[in-house]
């Protein structure tokens, strides 16, 4: 595995809060042209994993490398424009705005002109044409038009992974995008995923074991902050520390 392939890699990452210890030297690769799932069972420690992973907190020890380059110390706004796109659990959009705007939004963080102050901002054809690209790729085309708040469930999950997609990221880290959906959702959710790895490497935190081992590539279980198991889903769902800490067999 050549190291351009590696997009994200977390290192040794650990995190404590107080006496707790949130993750304990936690290590992943992502990469291109996969989709690497982690699960666990509620604290295990996949959101603050996530958190680090995009620059929302940092770790007490451990290292982050972006596209080759060391981001520990990153912001998440830097780590954003440097090619790095997340979801969250809650939804994110502004409701009032169409599903354009919201792309256009998305894409102007990244295409910041501060000095151009005085231009419109829906006349920046770059952001423009990031925005109508993004929701095009990510199944809203025919929706541009339609205020957010006004959107299906489903349909506002694929809008947030289109507002990251307006932002050209190379890895996608995604907190549980099927959470809440009903079965014609998620088979649109895991088509756009099988789309988009394509080209970029993604991180998917998720709930639904169905659609963790139809999708995911790898998967890392984790419990109480650590890692148990890591591989492909095969090794997973045949590994004993698996069924024991996670699936509650004995």
């Amino acid at each position: 595995m050549s190291q351009s392939e590696v997009l994200l890699r977390g290192r040794e990452i650990t995190r404590r809060w107080g006496g707790l210890v949130a993750l304990d030297r936690v290590s992943l690769e992502l990469e291109r042209g996969t989709v690497h799932a982690v699960i666990g069972t509620n604290g295990a420690g996949k959101s603050t994993l996530i958190n680090i992973l995009s620059g929302e907190i940092p770790p007490s020890s451990g290292q982050v490398e972006l596209l080759g380059q060391d981001v520990t110390t990153w912001s998440q706004p830097k780590r954003a424009r440097a090619g790095l796109g997340r979801s969250y659990q809650r939804n994110t959009i502004y409701p009032s705005f169409t599903v354009f705007e919201n792309c256009r939004l998305a894409a102007q963080a990244r295409v910041q002109k501060p000095w151009a102050w005085w231009r419109d901002a829906q006349r920046c054809e770059v952001s423009t044409a990031a925005a109508r690209a993004a929701a095009t790729r990510a199944g809203l085309d025919d929706l541009l038009e339609r205020p957010a708040g006004l959107l299906s469930h489903g349909q506002k999950r694929q809008l947030e992974i289109a507002m990251c997609l307006a932002t050209a990221p190379q890895v996608l880290l995604l907190d549980e995008p099927l959470a809440g959906m009903g079965a014609d959702e998620t088979e649109r959710m895991l088509t756009l995923l099988a789309e988009l790895k394509a080209s970029h490497a993604i991180l998917l935190v998720e709930h639904d074991m169905d659609a963790v081992f139809r999708i995911a590539d790898c998967i890392t279980v984790m419990v109480n902050g650590a890692v148990i198991a890591s591989g492909t889903p095969d090794f997973v769902r045949n590994s004993a520390d698996v069924r024991v800490a996670y699936l509650g067999e004995h």
